[in-house]
């Protein structure tokens, strides 16, 4: 066995003579445990948080979007058209734009989304119909989301009231008559979805494409977007690829570029997280260091005589830096233990709420342990360091 490396883990586990030493020992490796412990769970807890919100969007967002690069209108040429069905993808034709939508005496600003009959095979919104029917072909049928409809007090095919879709028209100079300026139609509600998230049902209402044709005043081959649906064995990027070349002007986004604003709060809040916890990790190591740094002057008549028996300043400096990885590497293999074993029970059997029957969501993933190992590592070796340097000041005295 390496020399310096016996003597530097003798050293790690033997009891020193100063009870104090012992003590701050101790502590430092407790923290270390600790510390680690504590940084993967967060971190795991993030991962389960990214993931509940990421999948509450998700439930009706499509794989990829193709949006036109200007204005609101993507046209779509026979040409295109034919182009898309050899790419053998399921996808849907939408046309969406904020209008107003009026029920009795009661007034709302929200999206009409006008889709095909290929939309449900495209996005799962069926699954999510609580009350009624989806959209039927052809006809002036209405899917409202639930937080709209309340706010309407809309009911399914009611006689009393009337749901109206008002759009402006495009164009300019001097609207002469107020009915000249906007194209209003009526509504059926025929079903109301719920996908527990007050933003995209609040968002809202479905038609059938030809009602947002005639509503917005788009052309036989005008749309707002395609959205696409990827089979498991697809790739992303191969398709992304087709695309741009069946329409070289016109932008593809996926999930991820969709929902961006929520992926860079996650991102931006997860990374806070870590740098606060890696402060505290950088405070508690300062017991390592002192530590270490006591055992250097406890050890003080020992290292000399070490020196005078031929072994270099530099092999001496390298006991304690050995000594400090050994006791981290220790304290990282338990924190890491426990965290693991604290997700893995959290995830399977939800001990702790946020409320009633919802388990605090967490998400085992090796890629935070990775990042646990790597961070306490690093920091621990600039701890070790730090107090090793002090073999070199002892030497010259």
């Amino acid at each position: 066995m390496n020399t310096v490396f016996y003597i530097a883990k003798r050293y790690a586990f033997s009891k020193s003579k100063t009870k104090a030493i012992n003590i701050i020992s101790r502590i430092s490796a407790i923290g270390i445990v600790v510390s680690s412990m504590a940084l993967f769970v967060v971190l795991s807890v993030f991962s389960g948080l990214e993931n509940s919100l990421i999948s509450f969007t998700n439930v009706i967002d499509p794989d990829l979007v193709l949006l036109p690069s200007k204005g609101k209108i993507l046209k779509l040429s026979s040409q295109q058209e034919n182009q898309l069905r050899d790419l053998n993808i399921s996808y849907s034709k939408i046309i969406e734009d904020r209008v107003i939508f009026t029920y009795g005496d009661k007034q709302i600003v929200a999206f009409v989304k006008a889709v095909d009959s290929n939309y449900i095979h495209t996005v799962a919104v069926t699954d999510h119909i609580v009350y009624g029917q989806w959209l039927q072909p052809n006809t002036n049928d209405a899917v409202l989301g639930n937080v709209l409809a309340n706010e309407l007090s809309a009911g399914m095919y009611s006689n009393d009231k009337l749901l109206e879709v008002l759009a402006m028209k495009p164009g300019s100079g001097l609207i002469t008559m107020p009915s000249d300026a906007y194209v209003k139609l009526p509504l059926y509600t025929s079903g109301i979805y719920s996908l527990n998230n007050i933003e995209i049902d609040n968002r809202y209402i479905y038609t059938d494409i030809n009602v947002g044709k005639d509503l917005l005043l788009f052309g036989p081959s005008e749309y707002s977007k395609i959205e696409f649906k990827l089979e498991n064995d697809t790739s992303e990027k191969s398709i992304i690829s087709s695309l741009k070349d069946i329409f070289p002007d016109s932008t593809i986004k996926n999930r991820s570029q969709l929902n961006e604003g929520l992926y860079k709060m996650l991102k931006t809040e997860s990374l806070a997280i870590y740098l606060i916890f890696t402060l505290i990790i950088i405070v508690t190591l300062f017991c390592l260091t002192g530590a270490l740094i006591m055992i250097i002057l406890e050890k003080k008549e020992h290292l000399k005589t070490l020196y005078d028996l031929g072994l270099s300043q530099k092999k001496i400096k390298k006991i304690f830096l050995y000594q400090g990885l050994i006791l981290s590497v220790g304290g990282i293999v338990l924190g890491l233990i426990l965290g693991i074993a604290i997700t893995l029970l959290q995830q399977h059997f939800g001990f702790v709420e946020v409320s009633e029957g919802f388990p605090y969501p967490v998400v085992f993933n090796w890629q935070n342990g990775f990042v646990v190992v790597t961070t306490i590592l690093i920091l621990s070796i600039i701890a070790s360091f730090i107090a090793a340097n002090r073999i070199k000041i002892l030497m010259n005295k």
